[in-house]
C-alpha cells in the first residue's frame, strides 16, 4: 500500500491507531511486571502473565507493518508493501491462537496432575497480609488497562478496516477476561477449592483459542487471495458481497473475481471491457462514497476472440 492510499479523512485515525498501540507497548510492559511481581503459585495468574507476554505481538507486528506499507516500491519488492497488513494481521491471529492454546495446556496439565496452588501470606512493613490480596490488586490492574485500550480500538479498526488492529482488540478482550477469571481462582484457592484456579483458566482459554482459529483462518484465506473476509469472523465481508453483486449486475456474462491486499480490495472482470474512459474505481463502487477507498483498482481482461 502507497502512502496516499489511505483518503485524507482517515489519516488522522490511522495515525491516532499507531499512537495507541505505542500506548499499548508501554501499558502491557507495566502489566506484565506487576503481574509477574504478584502472581505466586496461581496457574491462573501465571497463565494470565504468558497471555499478556503474548498480547505483546499485534501492537509491535501492527508497528512494523505501519512503517513498511508506506514505503515505495523497489527493485525487490516492484508492487511495494501493500501485503505488509496482511502478514501482520496473520502474525497477530497465530500469537492469539497460540494464547488460547498455551492456557489450555497449562490448566489441563494442572488439573490432571491435581497441583494444589497454595496462597501464603507476606510481611509488608510490619503487617501480615495474604497474598491473594496483592493478587486481586494486580489482576484488577490487569483488567482496567486492556479493557479501555480494547474499547479505543475497535472502532478505529471497523474506520480503517484493520484486521490486525481488530485482532488486537480482541486480545485486549481476551486480557481483561483472563484477569477476572484469575480473581475467580485466587478467591477459589482462598476459599480451599484448589481445582478453582485451574478450571477458571480453562475455561477462558477456550474462548480465547476460538477467536485465534476464526481470526487464523481468515488470514489465511487473505494470504492464498481468497475472498475478501469480513473483520470478525470467515465469513465473505459485506462490502465485498454488494460489490461483488453490483459488478455483476454491470457486466452481465463476466466472471468477478475479488482479493484482498491489506486494507483494500482488488477486482478483476474476466470477459469484458469498461465503458470508455471508465476507469475510476470510485464509479464502480456501490457503497457510500467515503468508503470507496476500499476499492483500490479494477482491472479487466477482454473476451476472447471469437467467443461470440
Amino acid at each position: 500500500m502507497s502512502k496516499d492510499v489511505l483518503p485524507p479523512h482517515l489519516k488522522p485515525v490511522f495515525a491516532r491507531a499507531q499512537r495507541l498501540e505505542w500506548w499499548s507497548l508501554a501499558w502491557t510492559i507495566s502489566v506484565i511486571a506487576v503481574m509477574g511481581a504478584a502472581m505466586g503459585a496461581s496457574q491462573a495468574m501465571k497463565t494470565a502473565w504468558i497471555e499478556d507476554c503474548l498480547s505483546l505481538v499485534p501492537p509491535i507486528v501492527f508497528l512494523i507493518s505501519a512503517r513498511l506499507e508506506r514505503r515505495p516500491p523497489t527493485a525487490l519488492f516492484p508492487n511495494g508493501f501493500a501485503r505488509a497488513p496482511s502478514v501482520a494481521f496473520a502474525l497477530a491471529a497465530a500469537a492469539l491462537t497460540a494464547l488460547g492454546g498455551v492456557l489450555l495446556v497449562t490448566s489441563a496439565m494442572s488439573l490432571i496432575g491435581q497441583e494444589h496452588a497454595t496462597v501464603t501470606s507476606v510481611n509488608i512493613a510490619g503487617q501480615e497480609i495474604w497474598l491473594g490480596w496483592l493478587m486481586a490488586a494486580a489482576q484488577v490492574y490487569s483488567i482496567i488497562v486492556p479493557i479501555v485500550l480494547g474499547r479505543l480500538k475497535l472502532p478505529l479498526a471497523r474506520e480503517l478496516n484493520d484486521k490486525t488492529l481488530f485482532t488486537d482488540a480482541m486480545t485486549q478482550k481476551a486480557n481483561w477476561m483472563t484477569g477476572v477469571a484469575g480473581i475467580g481462582g485466587v478467591i477459589g484457592i482462598g476459599l480451599g477449592y484448589w481445582w478453582a484456579d485451574a478450571v477458571a483458566a480453562g475455561l477462558i482459554s477456550l474462548d480465547i483459542l476460538n477467536d485465534g482459529l476464526r481470526s487464523l483462518k481468515s488470514a489465511a484465506a487473505e494470504l492464498i487471495d481468497g475472498a475478501p473476509r469480513a473483520l470478525d469472523g470467515e465469513r465473505v465481508a459485506d462490502d465485498a458481497s454488494t460489490l461483488h453483486a453490483a459488478l455483476n449486475a454491470r457486466f452481465p456474462g463476466a466472471e468477478v473475481r475479488l482479493r484482498e491486499t491489506g486494507r483494500v480490495i482488488g477486482a478483476q472482470v474476466v470477459g469484458a471491457l469498461p465503458d470508455e474512459g471508465d476507469y475510476d474505481p470510485a464509479a464502480f463502487w456501490p457503497g457510500a462514497p467515503d468508503r470507496s477507498w476500499r476499492l483500490d483498482h479494477v482491472s479487466f481482461i477482454p473476451p476472447e476472440r471469437g467467443a461470440e
